[in-house]
């Protein structure tokens, strides 16, 4: 593990095209993470160009290089109870699922891609991915299902497939299935019964590495050593960040410089008094929201988080001590994957109600910078190779899609 340098341009490709979509209807892991392929992939080849469709309110505030672009979609929040609304109350959901549907379709038929990357949801909110990937499928695009390496507890991740007829649909679309996690730290699709026709699709590439931007800004990291408190988009990191504040106020011992990122999803009512809360604590620093969270975290000395995809890829890419405190409600993800992790040593865990501790809370925190970083736990063998393994993927495919079997290598 480690930080890697990012992969010089090694190969030209004439007018090759990757759509990728990402539904965004809760926090930003799905923009960030096909983001992170989109960049690798036009700095490995040249001629690529890479258009990624989002629901992300916020998805104009991320800097994107020189050949991705992304199309807006309108966005769509999820509740607690599991319903959706339109973002805009005022607008009817099913208006804004049919516009988000047009949208899909319409980008896809403009801009023609080679290869349609579709990240977790495998028809896209309520299905609206299945009308484009139809039409695409009958003009020999390869499509590519990508999934994290943790989805969601057996028990509810089987209940929403079976009501929704999934994986028949998956075997029916999809080329290849990309699992953006090793074989060996977890299984998306255990617990599930999965068809050979599935199965044989899956591809473990492993985990998304991250890596600093060359051209990071000057001063944009804090002065000195700082802990980094991070609850990803925001949504429901509330809670996080007041245990840390608490404990902070009730052991005059913890001393570390602690700074925290709210998220922009953060509702704004909790946001202003965690602002105000902070403020009165000298060692807090707290800010609402960084598009460089890469920087943040590769200059820290240790991570508090609620163990999103992302952030636990940036821990393992930047090698950083992290203590997790996971989501548990009302998807088992963040819970599933900080228990793997912990039971692996690459982590602390503790789990909500744990955390309201303030004494045992800050008895960990004391200690989190001094916790031996990942990679003196790590099996051997574990590695981040997800983007290289993709890119290779990719360049057979995109090498081979005028030949008549080109859809026999995308699972690589």
């Amino acid at each position: 593990m480690g930080q890697c340098e990012i992969p010089v341009v090694t190969r030209r490709l004439e007018n090759a095209r990757i759509l990728m979509y990402s539904h965004d209807t809760f926090g930003l892991g799905h923009l960030r993470r096909c983001r992170t392929i989109a960049h690798s992939l036009v700095e490995e080849y040249r001629g690529l160009t890479v258009m990624i469709i989002s629901g992300a309110t916020i998805a104009g505030a991320f800097d994107y290089r020189a050949r991705v672009d992304f199309v807006k979609i309108p966005s769509v929040i999820k509740l607690r109870n599991g319903e959706y609304q339109s973002m805009e109350q005022h607008n009817d959901l099913h208006e804004t699922l049919k516009m988000r549907q047009s949208i899909i379709r319409h980008t896809a038929e403009t801009f023609q891609p080679d290869i349609f990357i579709v990240d977790k949801e495998p028809l896209g909110l309520k299905g609206e991915v299945e009308e484009t990937l139809t039409y695409l499928k009958t003009r020999g695009t390869v499509l590519i299902l990508g999934l994290r390496e943790v989805m969601d507890s057996p028990r509810l991740l089987d209940a929403e497939w079976k009501r929704k007829n999934v994986m028949t649909k998956i075997g029916q679309f999809y080329d290849a299935i990309w699992v953006y996690g090793p074989p060996d730290f977890y299984d998306p699709l255990v617990g599930l019964d999965v068809p050979d026709v599935v199965r044989n699709k899956m591809n473990f590439v492993g985990f998304l590495q991250r890596s600093v931007s060359r051209e990071e800004l000057p001063d944009h990291r804090p002065k000195g050593d700082y802990i980094l408190v991070t609850t990803g988009g925001g949504g429901d990191g509330a809670d996080l960040v007041k245990n840390v504040m608490h404990a902070y106020q009730q052991d005059p011992d913890l001393q570390h410089k602690a700074l925290v990122v709210l998220g922009p999803y953060m509702p704004a009512k909790k946001r202003r008094k965690l602002i105000r809360k902070g403020a009165s604590i000298p060692a807090i620093e707290v800010i609402e929201f960084d598009n460089r969270m890469e920087e943040l975290v590769a200059g820290a000395t240790a991570v508090v988080a609620m163990g999103g995809y992302n952030t636990y890829c940036e821990i393992l890419s930047f090698d950083k001590p992290a203590l997790i405190v996971p989501r548990v409600q009302p998807r088992e993800e963040q819970l599933i994957r900080a228990q793997r992790a912990a039971e692996l040593g690459l982590v602390e865990m503790l789990l909500p109600e744990e955390a309201e501790d303030p004494l045992r809370l800050a008895a960990v925190l004391k200690v989190l910078p001094a916790r031996q970083p990942p990679s003196k736990s790590a099996p051997a063998g574990f590695r981040l190779e997800g983007l290289p393994h993709i890119a290779e993927i990719v360049g057979r495919l995109l090498d081979d899609r005028h030949q008549p079997d080109h859809l026999s290598i995308a699972k690589g």
